[in-house]
C-alpha cells in the first residue's frame, strides 16, 4: 500500500480511537468484528468498499464559504464541476471555490 492507500485506514483508526470501534462500525454500516479485522490486518476480503465508506464518512473538510462541514467527495464535485449558471448562490459558492486553499487538485 501507499502512503494515499492508507489514508483511509489512518482515517478508521482515529474514529475508532476517538470514539469506539462499534460506533464507527455503526456509522459506516459494517459490524465491528469487520472492522476489528481491517484495523488488525486481517480482513480476509477486499477492503475497497470499507475504504469507500470509511472515506465518504470521514474525509471532510470546513467549506470557508458556507462555514459548513463537508465531505472531500462534495467539496470537489462543487469546486471541480462546471459552473452552476442557473443558480447564483451555487455559482457565488462555485466562485469562492474556485480561489479556495482546501479546493481539491485533479479534474
Amino acid at each position: 500500500m501507499t502512503t494515499s492507500d492508507t489514508h483511509w485506514l489512518d482515517l478508521l483508526r482515529m474514529e475508532a480511537e476517538r470514539t469506539s470501534m462499534r460506533a464507527v462500525a455503526s456509522r459506516l454500516g459494517y459490524s465491528a468484528a469487520t472492522v476489528s479485522l481491517v484495523l488488525a490486518g486481517k480482513y480476509p476480503g477486499k477492503s475497497d468498499r470499507i475504504a469507500k465508506a470509511t472515506l465518504a464518512l470521514l474525509d471532510v473538510v470546513k467549506c470557508p464559504h458556507s462555514d459548513q462541514t463537508m465531505t472531500q467527495i462534495e467539496c470537489r464535485s462543487i469546486s471541480l464541476g462546471a459552473a452552476p449558471t442557473h443558480h447564483p448562490m451555487k455559482l457565488g459558492h462555485w466562485r469562492a471555490c474556485q480561489r479556495c486553499p482546501n479546493r481539491p487538485k485533479g479534474e
